[in-house]
């Protein structure tokens, strides 16, 4: 494979935005100054001064397949991220059949070999009646194990104590949590109900999985993790009040410690709030609940404050058809994976964050807190996975959107930055227009 040579970027990386260049070769980051020399058949590629990120690592998708491909499949929703930017996954194991057990993870390993356009990860599930499998997972075989400790598909609701204590106790990996209270939601949804029938206004959402229903799921999640001393990492933060649960700091500290409790917040609940649903409805139903403008403010503010640990997506297709169902019927969820990381440079267009800290959130964090060997920085010797920045307008149309299900909640936006490249592995997969090339993700491997 030819070395490739980018000249004149910005690059940012580890805190730091320096002009410089960069070399790739192999599939590998060769060299990182200033000043480099082109060689013999070398590919020169001149930045002009754009800035230059490694490719960010989306630590929460739903990619559907198995049991769900007709509205959305690896291969569809892997070549989405790339073109977004995004060149590593972890997918979900809310699929038909659930993640849960050894078997079930090695036929999403081989089914993702040779059709992921990005790098790929994926998740090990919990029920109440899998502590065996959880108990004997190979660490190196998974990102983490995904307990539902709300409302989800199937077996996948843990609310058995005992086994919830099992599984914090003697998890080999970082355990994840969807946390909300299923108790409450249920009487809430069954208050609704009586008043409007299936057809409950979608505003009302936010309402029934309410933030008391986040809250005391999270704290239940914290109280168990500080028990049995698990590294923990609740997703999808989405009220202000949560907030107050997490330590603030880097996920490293100085000392070379790591955060053993950790914190995620999505695109979404950054750039939508309850006004939005007069307009989407449906569109943007998710679980937990897009809620209030204060809390959009809180967690754009979290992120700033590193009280927030990581920024990821929940892509989480349906089709139009089934989101225009009545509210009962109409499935919670959103695909984002495309234009995530422009809505998130979005907030560096308006003064909110820096591009280091996007970074920092959606690159190096999610690298760091699952252990990714060799992805998610700008380092000689890692993995060639980069995305170049282009600070050129554009508007979302629903023919661009590349997800199976074939639309965005952002139709109509203009973003002031777009992915004018992005290379996974050290291979072009994405040129500012089009997907390039073959699908060239790889599993990704973890140093534990």
């Amino acid at each position: 494979m030819p070395s490739t040579l980018i000249v004149n970027a910005r690059l940012v990386n580890e805190g730091r935005e320096f002009d410089g260049d960069l070399r790739f070769e192999d599939g590998r980051i060769a060299q990182i100054g200033t000043g480099l020399s082109s060689r013999a058949n070398e590919t020169v590629i001149d930045a002009g001064g754009r800035r230059l990120l490694p490719g960010m690592i989306d630590d929460q998708v739903h990619f559907r397949e198995p049991g769900l491909e007709y509205k959305a499949d690896i291969a569809t929703e892997s070549a989405a991220a790339v073109a977004g930017g995004l060149t590593s996954f972890m997918d979900m194991p809310n699929t038909n059949p659930p993640t849960l057990d050894a078997d079930a993870l090695e036929n999403k390993y081989r089914r993702a070999a040779g059709r992921a356009w990005g790098n790929y990860g994926f998740y090990l599930g919990a029920s109440n009646d899998n502590l065996a499998a959880i108990q004997s997972l190979d660490p190196l075989t998974a990102p983490g194990i995904k307990v539902f400790m709300g409302a989800s598909t199937g077996n996948m609701l843990v609310d058995d104590p005992e086994i919830l204590d099992g599984i914090f106790r003697d998890a080999p990996t970082p355990i994840i949590t969807h946390c909300e209270d299923t108790p409450m939601i249920d009487a809430e949804l069954a208050r609704y109900k009586a008043k409007y029938g299936d057809d409950i206004p979608a505003a009302c959402h936010p309402d029934i999985r309410s933030r008391e229903a986040c809250m005391k799921s999270t704290q239940l999640a914290l109280s168990l993790a500080r028990r049995h001393d698990t590294r923990l990492h609740v997703l999808h933060i989405s009220t202000a009040e949560e907030l107050a649960l997490f330590e603030p700091g880097p996920l490293i500290r100085a000392d070379g410690s790591r955060k053993r409790i950790t914190a995620e917040t999505c695109i979404h609940f950054l750039r939508f709030d309850r006004a939005d649903y007069a307009r989407l409805g449906h569109l943007i139903k998710c679980n937990p609940a897009i809620k209030d403008a204060r809390d959009r403010e809180a967690l754009i503010q979290a992120i700033a404050d590193d009280v927030i640990d990581v920024l990821a997506t929940d892509h989480a297709p349906h089709t139009l058809e089934e989101k225009a169902r009545p509210y009962t019927g109409a499935p919670s969820g959103l695909p984002l994976v495309q234009y995530a990381l422009v809505a998130a440079l979005e907030l560096v267009h308006e003064g909110r964050l820096t591009t280091s800290q996007v970074v920092q959130k959606f690159a190096h964090a999610p690298a760091q807190l699952f252990d990714v060997k060799e992805r998610g920085f700008l380092r000689e010797g890692y993995a060639a996975d980069l995305v170049l920045i282009d600070d050129t307008p554009f508007t979302v149309q629903r023919e661009d959107v590349l997800s199976k299900c074939g639309w965005s909640p952002f139709e109509g936006t203009t973003f002031r930055s777009r992915i004018a490249s992005t290379w996974v592995n050290g291979e072009l997969a994405w040129d500012g227009r089009q997907l390039v090339g073959q699908p060239r993700g790889q599993r990704l491997a973890f140093d534990r």
